[in-house]
Parts: structure tokens; sequence; C-alpha cells
């Protein structure tokens, strides 16, 4: 048992002593949603176990409504289960100016697939990077000038472009992203961090999340235990993140968005992706969420 983990069994323990667990515990106004990375390739499962679990939202890859709007689109699917799409996570190259044209127009082909299938925020990706040799200060200036320009170009879509810092990419470390929030033009640029992988990339995520709270339009809702299967993440409330604190954080600030819980996939899947959303979601209202009937 992790000292974190400790410490909220003593927390739940006392708040249901005194009567504040599950539906009695502090009105929350965060509606929490689920990405589809657990279920790998099977975004209908996805929607379905998410979905009857009482999720409020979805989130998928800019590639994979690509895949389906070649079958007709995913919307026929969202609206059979009565679940919203609310983002779509879209990776693009932030370090090579000569693939810039080719990129923002990607994004802009994902942007407008996150729209016809409903969708409000396209959370941006950074492009993978060899970390061993890799140089953030020559790569700063054409991260921050990718990140202008598509952003500008998905807020004059009507979309809400979030920023989400992702190991092994471009922007990881701290220093990497509180650089690149510092310099962005956050008319255009907003943060939606990945508290999950701060906690593996080094970081403190209750600490960033405070000082990067204004621009928080999105998040990924995921626990950190560096074990063996799913990259090293946890369903909610079994690793080292503290995620009430980080969720009080957000509850005070004005992020008009929607947490999503995510975990990702592995090769070998100890608890069943459906299962998983399950042990979360409980985990979340102990802490006063509630979920769809």
């Amino acid at each position: 048992m992790t000292r974190r983990t400790f410490s909220f069994q003593i927390a739940t323990t006392l708040a249901a002593t005194f009567g504040l667990s599950g539906q009695n515990a502090p009105a929350r106004k965060l509606k929490i949603g689920h990405t589809g990375i657990t279920w790998a390739n099977d975004s209908e499962q996805a929607v379905k176990d998410i979905s009857g679990l009482g999720y409020h939202g979805f989130e998928t890859f800019g590639e994979v409504l690509e895949t389906w709007d070649k079958r007709g689109g995913l919307r026929e699917i969202l609206d059979a289960h009565h679940l919203p799409l609310i983002s779509g996570y879209c990776t693009f190259n932030m370090v090579d100016p000569t693939k810039r044209k080719d990129e923002l127009a990607r994004m802009a082909l994902w942007g407008g697939l996150i729209k016809k299938n409903g969708g409000s925020v396209s959370v941006l990706g950074p492009n993978g990077v060899p970390r061993a040799s890799y140089d953030f200060a020559s790569n700063r200036a054409a991260i921050v000038g990718s990140l202008n320009e598509c952003g500008k170009m998905l807020t004059d879509m009507g979309l809400t472009p979030a920023l989400h810092q992702h190991t092994g990419t471009c922007i990881e470390t701290r220093d990497e992203v509180y650089a690149v929030l510092d310099a962005v033009d956050t008319r255009y640029v907003k943060f939606g961090p990945d508290i999950g992988q701060l906690q593996k990339g080094g970081s403190d995520p209750v600490q960033v999340v405070k000082d990067y709270l204004p621009l928080i339009r999105h998040m990924h809702l995921k626990d950190y235990d560096g074990g063996p299967n799913y990259a090293g993440y946890c369903p909610l409330g079994r690793g080292k993140v503290n995620i009430p604190a980080v969720l009080d954080l957000v509850e005070k600030g004005d992020m008009k968005g929607m947490v999503m819980v995510e975990l990702d996939s592995s090769r070998t899947m100890p608890i069943p992706p459906g299962e998983t959303a399950r042990i979360s979601q409980e985990y979340l209202q102990e802490l006063g969420y509630t979920f769809r009937t």
C-alpha cells in the first residue's frame, strides 16, 4: 500500500464516519468522462462500457475518428448509447518547421471530425523524440510557433485547443511544460494536463495544476504506480498521484471542459477495461462525483 493510498483510505473512513462519503460527500461541479484508449482499437465496446457506467463523455484519437468517418462516422454509435464526444486526442509534429503545413492540414481535418461528431476540444499531443539526445532549447521556438499557429486555426474553427504534455515527447519535463506555457499565446493555446504523465515524468502534478489553473480547459485524470502493466499506470486510487488535491484545485478553477479518466492499454491486461473504469468510478464516487443513471 502506498503512503498516498493509505492516507486516502483513512480520509474516506473518517468521511464515512461523519456522513460525507458517497452521495453525502460535498457537491462537485465537474463532470467526469473517460477516454477510449484502455479498449485499444475497440471503440464500439469502449462506448458501450463507458456509457453503461454512467460517465458523462468520451474521448478518442483523431485518427480513430478519421477511420470511423470512412465507415459512416462514430456519431451513430455515440448517439445510440447517449454518450457525447467531448474531445479528440491529436498528435502532431511540433518541432520540424518543414512539416508544419502538412501537420496543420491534418490537424484541421481532425478538428473538423471532432466537431462533426459533436466534440469541442482538440487535445494537442506533442510528437515523440529520442529523449536521450533531445535538446529542448533548440526546439522551443519551433514548438511555440507550431502551437500558436495550430491553436489559432482550431480556435477559429470553434474548438478549444488544449496542450497535453506527454512522456517520451518534445514536451515532457516540468521545465519544458513551464517554458512552453509561459511563451505560447494563451488566447489560442490552453492547457489540458495529464496528471499521471506528469507524475511519471518526475513532476508534481498538484503544483503544475496550481500554477496553470487559469489555463486548464481539459484534463486526463490518471494514476501512476510504476507497475508492469498499463504503461505503469493503474486505476484511480491505486497509485501515487494525489488525485483529491488535484480535483480540489480544479473544482475551484474555471474549467469549462471535462475531466477524462484515462488508463493506457497494454499487452497484458490483468483487469478488463470495463472493470478498470468501474474501479475508477467507485473511487470518484467516494470523492463526491456523480454519474449518469
